[in-house]
């Protein structure tokens, strides 16, 4: 009988050699860890799939913004700003016609003299028409066709402040000038160069005043 065999069990039962019988490992607590790594790997997919979609339907604007390629997209260049900018007639390019509106004799004579003296082109000199003849209670009336909104009538009217400017059915690119009651003189030449220079500088636009950094 082997050591091994319990005092009073034999035959079949009794255990013979020198091996021990081998012991299975516990395999269910190898499944349950299997199954937790399992699903935490599922879930960070999940998780990053999500976060894939969002990007694609928002157009990437979160990564866009955390790399600064979102300034560089949207600001202008000063070469844009240029291009932008309403290319405006040099004074030579607009041809005023003056009229006098006023019971003062002489006055659109000596107006037409000083313009052409700042570089205008002078058309005609007279009265006003009886429409607008003692009618014009400012300091004057600015007429020209509805192209000259943007281009000839601002360019004029850098020469005398406080001017109202309307548009007519003419086809030509001439310039009314009709003085009001209220007028006295030009504007100095110095003060008329500096608002010409003003006109002249292109607009800032929206995005551009927000400021943004060079790329």
């Amino acid at each position: 009988m082997s050591m091994l065999t319990p005092p009073g069990m034999g035959g079949k039962y009794r255990i013979t050699g020198s091996k021990y019988p081998r012991m299975r490992r516990n395999r269910g607590r190898r499944r349950i860890v299997l199954a937790a790594v399992a699903s935490v790997v599922a879930a960070g997919l999940i998780g990053w799939g999500t976060l894939q979609l969002i990007d694609v339907f928002t157009g990437g604007d979160k990564a866009t913004a955390a790399s600064g390629r979102g300034d560089c997209a949207t600001k202008s260049s000063p070469s844009a700003k240029a291009s932008k900018a309403k290319a405006l007639p040099e004074p030579g390019q607009v041809t005023v016609n003056v009229y006098n509106a006023t019971p003062r004799g002489g006055l659109a004579k000596n107006v037409a003299a000083e313009l052409k003296k700042r570089g205008f082109t002078v058309g005609k000199v007279d009265n006003a028409p009886k429409a607008y003849d003692k009618k014009v209670k400012g300091t004057g009336l600015l007429l020209g066709s509805k192209t000259a909104t943007d281009t000839a009538l601002p360019v004029l009217g850098t020469q005398l402040a406080g001017t109202e400017s309307r548009t007519d059915a003419r086809k030509g690119g001439e310039v009314d000038l009709i003085l009001g009651t209220k007028f006295k003189d030009l504007a100095k030449k110095e003060d008329a160069d500096k608002a010409l220079a003003v006109l002249a500088e292109p607009k800032p636009t929206p995005s551009d005043a927000r400021g943004h950094k060079d790329c």
